[in-house]
Order: structure tokens, then sequence, then C-alpha cells
């Protein structure tokens, strides 16, 4: 099973945590909240985030920043340029 993501006093949800290690790992899309998180679009993350998400945004900002390679997260352009990328690769197996 997997663990939650901590980072000081606040949390990511183990659930959350699978869904952003099959975006990084099998380039699984993500629903508005997660996606919002990786194409660094704070206004829009909070609105689309629940009440438990919501407050431990520093924790997913924690989880960029130390688990996610930097080319896959920051702007639209990269989440569709790392989508885009790991479709490419099932297409070619």
């Amino acid at each position: 099973m997997t663990k939650p993501y901590v980072y000081r006093d606040w949390i990511i949800k183990p659930n959350m945590v699978e869904a952003l290690q099959a975006y990084v790992e099998q380039g699984r899309p993500l629903g508005g909240f997660l996606t919002a998180v990786l194409e660094n679009d704070l206004v829009r993350a909070c609105g689309n985030a629940d009440d438990d998400n919501v407050n431990n945004i520093p924790a997913f900002a924690a989880w960029l920043y130390n688990e996610c390679p930097l080319s896959a997260w920051g702007s639209p352009e990269k989440v569709r340029a790392w989508l885009t990328a790991h479709e490419q690769e099932k297409e070619r197996k």
C-alpha cells in the first residue's frame, strides 16, 4: 500500500500519491486539481481542491520539488509534453 507523503505538518493522502506516481511513471492523465498543481496554476488548484487537498497544498509543492522530474511539471506545455511522450511510447510497444 502506498504511504502518505508528509511534508512538515502537511500530508498528501495515499490515493493522491498513487495518482501522481501513475502520472510520472505511466503518463496517466489526472483530474482537475492535480493537473492544475502540475501546471503550476495555484488559483485553479485551489478552486478544484476539496477541503483536505486545499489545506495540504504545501505538501503537493514539496512533492513536486522533491519527487517529480522537472520536465513533468511547471506549465501546461510541460504537462502536455509529458503525457504526449508517454502516449507515443505506448503506441510504439
